[in-house]
């Protein structure tokens, strides 16, 4: 009884194939860093991937991307080709949508600032007043 196995790939290999990352080795750090599951587990980089597997890629600041895995291919082509190689699950792509208008409709940070940054006169008058200088930042501040 031999069952013939469909043969698979590296995951981080197939990861750059597909172009989700620039290079092999940022997409093995991604997978070992745990950002990058396969059906809901972290794996290892030399993970054999097989067309079917479910991957699920998380970006810091953004909802998980789901992606369904439809061909392997050893070589990195041209962008069509690359997307050929998976589908995003619709769910997947609300979240996306949703996360993306999300931050269509954010304040910007920066709106917040009335005069901008304290010059050098400014933070000296600050500290003879006996106030503790506070670093600025283009953070949203509480209103």
């Amino acid at each position: 009884m031999n069952e013939t196995k469909t043969p698979g790939m590296r995951l981080d290999k197939w990861l750059w194939a597909a172009r989700w990352f620039k290079t092999r080795s940022l997409a093995a750090e991604a997978v070992t860093a745990g950002r990058v599951l396969v059906a809901g587990q972290a794996v290892k980089p030399a993970r054999e991937l097989r067309p079917g597997d479910t991957l699920e890629w998380r970006q810091p600041g953004w909802p998980p991307r789901t992606m369904l895995v439809r061909a392997l291919s050893a070589v990195r082509g041209p962008a069509p080709a690359a997307q050929a190689l998976y589908e995003e699950t619709p769910e997947s792509l609300v979240a996306r949508q949703r996360a993306i208008e999300a931050r269509r409709l954010a304040p910007e940070p920066a709106a917040t600032l009335v005069q901008g940054r304290p010059t050098k006169r400014d933070r000296r008058q600050i500290d003879q007043a006996g106030e503790r200088w506070q670093r600025w930042s283009a953070s949203i501040d509480e209103p």
